[in-house]
């Protein structure tokens, strides 16, 4: 269904491209704004993993590094049927995570310190195979794809709005007139961005089932959503909000400030609607609750990021 939900999105942003383009500049206008869009994209896309790893200063680990972790995305990689990709570390308070990565085998994942303090190694686990789903499901190449049309939409509508696009109406096959044409040019931009964001928010659902079946508990990944959602609320995120266009990536949006009309433009899905969905699997694979799950309070942090997080008992 969410693959599904994925195509219907791109299809809707490739739809909204082809009537932009034929009624603004017909399909030599459509033809370049494509091009350059897709160039730029195509760039990002290539570098992509360099760009955001250096936008929030994370440092490859060592070899002799967090041996504990790295063993535990070994583990997880093994168990998704993927390369072991990169470990990063982001030095800041804030818990999260995010992957990157044109490829499987050129992948890695991003952890920060605030994640290694807050979360105990099942949690952690849940998080690490959340992003080796993204990864095997090649999440980039989708959301690549998503911003390439999106930007060729805005291209697209920039150019004509400024370069003749507003008298586009005037041709006579054109059914909206010059009113309607430049609304459409106005309004384009921000549809493209709304079903970019609907995509960035299915892909998040099917990211968290894959990740509990590659951990294989459900419970596991919940309890970590719930914990790093209550902490990263209060808790910035500089580098985010220095570069918003990767909020997408992260487990959990870093950035400050989601509701009223916010809302239109999430990037995730609500944390409490992906943690229901969470605990329905767990009752189709029938594993129970041994506790209720946190209830937005967040909990101290009882050691430092070195130190391998306890396993939780039953």
């Amino acid at each position: 269904m969410n693959l599904l939900r994925t195509a219907i999105l791109l299809a809707a942003l490739t739809a909204l491209f082809a009537v932009v383009g034929l009624l603004a500049g017909g399909e030599a206008g459509m033809l370049i704004a494509l091009l350059f869009a897709g160039a730029g994209n195509l760039f990002a896309w290539w570098n992509s993993d360099r760009l955001v790893l250096a936008w929030h200063g994370a440092r490859e680990l060592g070899p002799d590094e967090l041996p504990w972790l790295q063993a535990l995305v070994a583990e997880l990689a093994a168990r998704a049927g993927i390369p072991t990709p990169r470990i990063y570390l982001i030095d800041v308070p804030q818990p999260n995570a995010f992957a990157t990565g044109r490829s499987p085998r050129s992948a890695a994942v991003a952890v920060t310190t605030g994640l290694l303090e807050l979360l105990d190694r099942e949690e952690l686990a849940g998080v690490i195979a959340h992003e080796l789903a993204h990864i095997r499901n090649r999440d980039t190449l989708t959301m690549t794809v998503a911003a390439t049309l999106a930007g060729a939409i805005s291209a697209l509508a920039n150019m004509f709005l400024w370069f003749g696009g507003m008298f586009a109406g005037e041709r006579r096959d054109n059914p909206l007139g010059a009113i309607g044409t430049l609304l459409l040019l106005l309004l384009a931009p921000l549809a493209a961005a709304l079903i970019q964001f609907a995509i960035s928010r299915t892909r998040e659902f099917a990211a968290d089932r894959g990740g509990a079946e590659i951990c294989g508990n459900p419970l596991w990944l919940a309890r970590a959503l719930e914990k790093i959602e209550a902490w990263a609320r209060r808790t910035p995120l500089p580098t985010a909000e220095l570069h918003p266009e990767t909020s997408p990536l992260f487990i959990v949006n870093p950035l400050a400030g989601e509701g009223g009309i916010a809302a239109l433009f999430r990037t995730h899905p609500p944390t409490e609607a992906r943690i229901r969905a969470l605990l329905d699997l767990a009752r189709e694979m029938r594993i129970a609750p041994p506790r209720p799950l946190p209830t937005h309070h967040a909990p101290h942090r009882p050691r430092r990021f070195g130190s391998v997080p306890p396993t939780r008992r039953e």
